[in-house]
């Protein structure tokens, strides 16, 4: 049995209100989902109530689930969406920002090589960034938003998010830069 055609029956199951089958795709996809939550949250309780709430979401609205795509990248986007809306509830982010010229920003991500150590201690730095850079510089380096979409979905200007970007990747360049002398 093909995972999708697991998926499928799976979504049966939790749409007749199956407490097993909803259990078996809470454990399914958990991990990868609290990834998500972990990259946007400032710590890991946080982020443990954000799939709390994402996985309620789910739930929710699975009859709206359309199988043209993966129902991991769908359950990704609910996530997504729903750490976003507990970041606009609090609005600490965006208060008060200073535009400044960012036409000389680019917008490709920055390579580097791999390595599972520098991965951790990147994502711990990322959950040190304040809110508005740490949404920014997750929507558009590991989500893969323009900064014109990452405008629409947080109701600021397009150059507002390139700056956030910026001020993100210098505060990272900076903590890693601590860590690698300390």
């Amino acid at each position: 049995m093909t995972h999708d055609t697991d998926d499928k029956k799976l979504i049966e199951a939790c749409l007749r209100g199956d407490s097993e089958s909803q259990a078996a795709l809470y454990h399914r996809y958990k991990a990868v989902l609290f990834g998500v939550c972990l990259r946007y949250a400032a710590d890991r309780e946080e982020a443990r109530d954000w799939l709390q709430d994402g996985f309620v979401k789910i739930f929710d609205d699975l009859h709206q689930y359309q199988p043209t795509a993966p129902l991991g990248a769908w359950m990704r986007r609910v996530v997504v969406n729903t750490a976003l809306m507990h970041l606009r509830q609090r609005r600490l982010f965006f208060k008060n920002l200073e535009m400044e010229d960012t036409s000389h920003l680019s917008d490709e991500p920055e390579a580097a090589p791999f390595n599972e150590d520098l991965a951790k201690t990147l994502l711990r730095m990322v959950q040190q960034l304040p809110d508005g850079y740490r949404t920014v510089f997750n929507l558009h380096v590991l989500d893969g938003y323009t900064h014109l979409e990452i405008a629409g979905l947080l109701g600021i200007g397009e150059g507002a998010s390139k700056s956030q970007l910026s001020r993100a990747k210098a505060m990272l360049r900076a903590l890693l830069k601590k860590s690698i002398t300390t």
